[in-house]
């Protein structure tokens, strides 16, 4: 970013990580680069969208797995609520079912966390003139997607206002897994999928899981078992 005299003004960012050894890593490694300002940090997609409000920063470098509210559905709060500020992606995982949701969400860039420091200013370069701002490595899965065939259509709206997380618990609890299964399944503590379920249970008003596997089916969420031939 230039002002009208021409002088190159930093890049205000803000880093959301549920990790408190990788946010503090991440906003040191900032700290040294040139064009880049910290302006605040964040442990989940609440404050991401807190912190947003309050400091309208240029960019946040957003995690994607996190408690509460995760990468995705802060990404798409932030893009529908405060379109000045652009989001990066910067998370461990590279795969299709975390890649498509950030990028559907309004994310304007996508790195890996073993991304350099160059890689990083670039990117959030790239994003503030316009651009997308992916590394090599998914700047080459997204064109090995297209080649396969078109992007996924955006999956439809979760139901009664239930958030990314809390549609994925739900269908894992209609796919037969226990709290600990799902916890291992989504890398989160019991304690994370019992908050959900007990959220995603007050949003639909069901009593039990029973219920909520027919609600998962009667939604298009997941699909019963092909009954066996006798």
């Amino acid at each position: 970013m230039t002002t009208e005299s021409g002088a190159k003004v930093p890049a205000r960012v803000i880093v959301v990580d549920d990790q408190t050894v990788v946010r503090e890593g991440i906003v040191m490694l900032l700290g040294l680069l040139p064009g880049i300002e910290v302006v605040g940090s964040g442990g989940d997609g609440e404050e991401a969208v807190r912190l947003v409000a309050e400091l309208a920063p240029d960019v946040v470098l957003m995690d994607l797995r996190m408690p509460r509210v995760d990468g995705a559905e802060a990404t798409r709060r932030i893009r529908a609520e405060y379109p000045g500020t652009q989001v990066v992606v910067l998370t461990t995982f590279a795969d299709d079912d975390s890649l498509f949701p950030a990028l559907r969400a309004g994310a304007r860039g996508y790195l890996t966390k073993d991304a350099g420091g160059e890689e990083i200013v670039r990117a959030v370069e790239d994003v503030l003139s316009g651009d997308a701002g992916l590394s090599p490595q998914i700047q080459r899965r997204l064109l090995e997607r297209l080649s396969e065939s078109e992007l996924p259509a955006p999956a439809p709206e979760p139901p009664d206002g239930l958030t990314t997380r809390e549609t994925e618990v739900l269908v894992l609890i209609a796919e037969g897994m226990t709290n600990q299964e799902i916890a291992r399944a989504m890398h989160v503590s019991t304690a994370t999928v019992k908050t959900h379920i007990n959220n995603l249970f007050a949003k639909t008003g069901l009593k039990d899981r029973a219920q909520a596997v027919r609600y998962a089916y009667g939604h298009g969420l997941s699909k019963p078992p092909t009954a066996r031939p006798t």
